[in-house]
């Protein structure tokens, strides 16, 4: 069951940072203080990664880290089986998946649901994915589904976060703007990508150093 809403923000707002590909990068970002990383196994993406390569990399985090797999309208007992191989604590979806399949899934693993925002955004669009453990609300493109660099209406997240969901902030979020977003919103966690990378693949260890300070003083700043 869910924390109240005040209740929930008293400790930091969790932090998921995605697209991870390799050891180095996975390990800074542990070292940074990300809370859970994510591997994404779409094969259009420049940052996918292979089941055998996230598999090494999950098997040397520590148990603190949530490893999340991220997937995009693929089968449901393919994501399971690579969940099992891999050793994924969730999936991810971010596709076209319906709330009878995430619901599915569920029964087997946690899920986060993403949603891309675009207007007319309407709330019964994240109250339709109730069986989903968390709702990650993300900029809409023509172009990808997630890791575009963009922004969204943050009140859109605001007004969700409201309905008592955990929902997961995404979308051009970077060490410059977190802070405010956090403030705005108040989610249950942040996932960035391309905001702190040097290239789509590849993180850039300041970038995430300083997306986790400006965390930490947003938190403190809600808690005052």
């Amino acid at each position: 069951m869910l924390c109240p809403y005040k209740a929930r923000h008293r400790e930091m707002v969790k932090v998921k940072i995605c697209g991870i590909t390799n050891w180095s990068d996975a390990r800074r970002a542990v070292e940074s203080g990300a809370d859970l990383l994510g591997f994404n196994f779409v094969r259009t993406s420049p940052r996918y990664v292979t089941p055998a390569t996230a598999r090494r990399i999950v098997k040397r985090l520590p148990a603190r880290v949530s490893a999340v797999g991220v997937f995009q309208d693929e089968a449901e007992a393919k994501m399971l089986a690579i969940a099992h191989s891999v050793g994924l604590d969730q999936l991810q979806l971010h596709g076209d998946e319906t709330p009878e399949e995430v619901a599915r899934l569920r029964r087997k693993m946690r899920v986060i649901k993403a949603l891309r925002v675009k207007k007319p955004f309407r709330a019964a669009q994240v109250a339709a994915y109730k069986r989903a453990d968390a709702i990650l609300l993300d900029a809409h493109s023509r172009k990808a589904r997630g890791g575009t660099g963009k922004t969204f209406d943050w009140q859109v997240a605001r007004r969700a976060q409201r309905q008592g969901r955990r929902i997961f902030l995404a979308g051009g979020l970077t060490p410059e703007n977190v802070g405010e977003a956090i403030r705005t919103v108040r989610p249950y966690a942040v996932d960035v990508c391309s905001g702190v990378e040097s290239r789509p693949g590849k993180k850039d260890v300041a970038k995430m150093r300083g997306l986790m300070e400006a965390v930490k003083g947003a938190a403190a700043r809600n808690t005052r």
